[in-house]
């Protein structure tokens, strides 16, 4: 029952989670839990939104004060730290009307005056299933009297602005004026033992596993960090692993308030604070509490006598989601993001477009996609052959999924023969070589592309998705033609045959790498010493270079013409732009901008050229590649000739060194012809979206990127679209956007990421895959937007992916790390053709190399080493 109706408190009993908005995420979780059979939740009340915006109006001052907040960069931390701490202080002396103190308080006579109560903070953002701001406000403990429990209202209220609040609002994009405080008062639990229960395991996010953390005292020792606690697994109800720490401090509540570390008696300290059972019966507790929420859960729990007490239960936001199925069996999934240099969330016309392109189906979870490779993994023969090509292209990959095998159980047995399981490009007869072959292949794509931007010209409505819907049937005939596919095999076999027979008759490491320097018709190679040639156009105009360095926007092509140099400089960078302009970082994602939606972004790329190189570079960079590929075919077929049989050797390793540089630079243009496909498409749905909006059928023309075409179909015919849902899907992305995908997935929820078993590097170096041979050493440049990139002559390239967009920057760096890529994704290709030493798959690399170190790259063993 309501103590009033003025809307200042409502009891733990009158709140559900619709009332997020009156009572915070961490109120409304309460409310909820107090409505779960079997679960026991400390009694007491919230102090409602109402009351902090009746406080906040009466002192407008600080509404100011939030203002300037919002105006702040999330990096500037002596700036949050100073305005934070000014709106603290106005917040905690802003009187409170003396009817609404009598209203907080007024429930303590029901509860018990004289009783001790925890006053927690309760943000209207916090708790929530798409954030957690966990620790980020305030909690106080043992808070006795009406007079304390009110001025630690206050505290809580101020909380909402502790410099790490404003900083997560900051970099999460919440509006410091639509997100207010509640207040929990709860009745305080003098607890025996307490702690941490989480319904997924947190380290490998398996949801099978609960586990528990239990310490002596007070659960506020533990979530501080002040001790270690005991660590229990529990699957399927039976103890799976645990850990006994020593236990030597515990936080207690003292008779006048607040709390006081006390020593725990060593016999005690390495005792088990729960006993078997406890921890069963917990886990139990847990899986009821999970079920409520419909999803894993991160619960504060407390123990008195043989009773658990539930004093917080808040969503897991870190973990990653896990492919919807309509069944109960075992699932392995690999990451298509991995493959493809592609790791960020994609929007849902983007997934949609991606999954319409590709015949293999693809599972969806947090804004990616996934291969379901548990029949390929289940039958020997296929198991064996993916394994060992895992091997060679992404070691992390394969030793994530010898995990999973390991284990024995968790794949099921399938018998050879399954069509479903051969690999890509399994049983097709090798293609002869033939240069004519890869110039016919190319050819065919231009033609269609020409043909698909002919056929698409003009429509619009039903008809224009009617259009492209069909014309991904030829999308798929150009992409996945088998004569493609044979040429791109190709050149994948003839470099493992040469690195693997040179280093058996030569001791060659990666001797590929050098034979493929200037290989022909590449036309990602070609796209970043193409914006050389640009940079040529530019660089004698001085007036156009000191404009350049004043860009913002992405108009300032028009602002050229009144420059002098200017209308050279826009026909070159025009220029550039037809032929390349599709492209974008993150370009398999139709939603992404392209270049030629914004092309500031080549900007600071262009610059770079500028300053560090001279005139004619682009053509003096692919001759001293072809020279040097050259010389060391000679070096290699003359030492072959001196070998026994060293005739047929030197014979044979010719005709792979040909085989290899007729294919190699195909590689590259199959994802061409589709990006350049992809945009096609953009332009006519682009004009498709700004009719919607005209029609007000939409309300922006980015509004389809949270549609699936097939549903933008129904659109176009109905003249209705679902607000609410792309909404929903709008705010879905926010939080895939903050979640980092593993390489492999399991139906369980573990994400896997593999580790590297090797001891070939030196002590502390970090470990990745070698894949363009050469060591170099030079200052790290850790780059996370290509936008943002600056990059001197002789720095090395520190980033998290390469996809074909980052070519251009490759022209400059001396060198480059990647956590994501193996022997022949993009990124390698073009390093190996380029001559950059190269290590790929270096986990958490943009994290452990600071910017400006400088770092050592082996890129024929495969480390990095922080030098200073």
């Amino acid at each position: 029952m309501r103590d009033n109706d003025s809307g200042a408190v409502l009891d733990f009993q009158e709140i559900d989670r619709s009332l997020v908005a009156l009572v915070g995420g961490k109120g409304a979780n309460l409310g909820e839990l107090s409505r779960v059979d079997g679960v026991q939740v400390p009694d007491g009340y919230c102090v409602t939104t109402g009351a902090f915006r009746r406080v906040l109006a009466e002192a407008p001052s600080i509404g100011d004060a939030l203002d300037g907040l919002a105006r702040l960069d999330p990096g500037d931390r002596e700036a949050i730290r100073a305005l934070s701490a000014e709106v603290r202080g106005a917040i905690e002396s802003a009187p409170v009307p003396d009817d609404l103190a009598e209203e907080i308080t007024r429930p303590l006579a029901r509860l018990g005056a004289e009783a001790a109560y925890a006053v927690r903070s309760s943000a209207t953002a916090e708790d929530l299933p798409s954030a957690s701001f966990a620790g980020q406000q305030d909690t106080y403990l043992n808070v006795v009297g009406r007079k304390e429990i009110l001025g630690h209202v206050r505290r809580c209220w101020a909380s909402l602005c502790t410099e790490r609040a404003v900083t997560y609002r900051l970099r999460n994009g919440f509006d410091h004026h639509k997100v207010h405080m509640a207040v929990v008062v709860q009745r305080m639990v003098d607890s025996e033992v307490a702690g941490i229960l989480f319904t997924a395991d947190p380290v490998t996010s398996n949801r099978r596993i609960t586990t528990v953390e239990a310490s002596f005292g007070l659960g506020e020792a533990l979530v501080s960090g002040l001790v270690n606690a005991d660590v229990y697994q529990v699957r399927d109800g039976e103890i799976v692993d645990r850990t006994i720490s020593a236990k030597n401090l515990a936080i207690r509540a003292v008779p006048e308030g607040g709390t006081r570390e006390r020593e725990i008696e060593p016999e005690l300290r390495e005792r088990q604070a729960l006993t078997d059972a406890q921890v069963v019966r917990l886990a139990e507790l847990g899986r009821r509490i999970e079920a409520h929420f419909g999803r894993p859960q991160d619960i504060e729990w407390c123990l008195t006598g043989d009773g658990f007490q539930i004093v917080q239960s808040r969503p897991i936001t870190t973990l990653f989601p896990v492919p919807e199925t309509g069944d109960e069996d075992n699932h392995v999934y690999l990451s298509v993001g991995h493959q493809q240099m592609m790791t960020d969330a994609m929007k849902p016309l983007g997934l949609s477009v991606w999954q319409l392109t590709t015949p293999r189906p693809m599972a969806e979870a947090g804004g990616r996609l996934f291969v379901d490779a548990t029949k390929m993994l289940g039958a020997p023969t296929s198991r064996d052959k993916f394994l060992e090509m895992s091997e060679t292209s992404d070691p992390l990959t394969a030793d994530a999924l010898r995990t999973v095998l390991d284990r024995g159980d968790f794949v099921p047995s399938l018998p050879d023969g399954d069509q479903s399981m051969k690999l890509p490009g399994e049983g097709r007869e090798p293609i002869e070589t033939d240069p004519a072959i890869a110039a016919e292949l190319i050819a065919n794509g231009e033609e269609s592309i020409a043909a698909a931007k002919r056929g698409i010209q003009g429509k619009s409505g039903v008809e224009l998705f009617d259009f492209i819907m069909a014309d991904f049937e030829e999308l798929r005939r150009i992409l996945f033609d088998p004569r493609s596919h044979q040429a791109i095999m190709a050149s994948m076999d003839t470099t493992w045959w040469l690195n693997e027979n040179l280093r058996t008759w030569l001791g060659e490491e990666n001797a590929a790498d050098t034979l493929t320097l200037s290989a022909p018709g590449n036309v990602t190679s070609e796209m970043g010493l193409a914006l050389l040639d640009v940079a040529d156009a530019i660089r004698p105009h001085p007036e156009v270079v000191a404009f350049l360095r004043t860009v913002e926007g992405d108009d300032f092509l028009d602002e050229l013409a009144g420059l002098d140099g200017g209308p050279e400089a826009r026909a070159a960078i025009e220029g550039y732009l037809d032929k390349y302009g599709m492209r974008c970082v993150g370009e398999i994602d139709i939603t992404r901008p392209r270049w030629s939606e914004q092309p500031a972004a080549l900007v600071p790329v262009l610059l770079g050229n500028i300053d560090n190189f001279e005139q004619g570079a682009s053509e003096r960079r692919f001759e001293e590649g072809r020279e040097e590929a050259e010389k060391k075919e000679q070096e290699v077929l003359a030492r072959l000739r001196m070998l026994p049989d060293g005739e047929r050797k030197a014979d044979e390793t010719q005709r792979m060194i040909d085989r290899l540089r007729t294919y190699v630079g195909y590689r590259e243009y199959p994802k061409y012809g589709m990006i350049s496909r992809y945009f096609v498409y953009k332009r006519a749905l682009l004009e498709e979206a700004e009719r919607l909006v005209r029609d007000g059928v939409l309300d922006d023309r980015e509004d389809i990127f949270f549609l699936r075409l097939q549903e933008l179909h129904e659109v176009a015919r109905t003249g209705k679209a679902d607000h609410d849902l792309i909404r929903e899907r709008k705010a879905a992305f926010k939080t895939y956007e903050t979640l980092t995908p593993p390489r492999v997935l399991t139906s369980d929820g573990e994400a896997l990421v593999g580790s590297y078993r090797r001891e070939d590097a030196p002590e502390g170096a970090l470990l990745g895959l070698p894949v363009s041979t050469g060591t170099v050493e030079g200052r790290a440049r850790v780059v996370l937007d290509m936008a943002d990139a600056d990059l001197e002559a002789g720095d090395i390239l520190v980033t998290a992916y390469t996809d074909p967009s980052w070519s251009p920057l490759f022209v400059t760096a001396a060198g480059l790390v990647t956590e994501v890529g193996g022997q022949m994704t993009h990124g390698a290709v073009v390093a190996r053709e380029y001559g950059l030493p190269a290590v790929v798959g270096v986990p958490d690399a943009t994290r452990l190399v600071e910017d400006g170190q400088r770092i050592r790259v082996d890129g024929t063993t495969g480390y990095v080493e922080i030098l200073s």
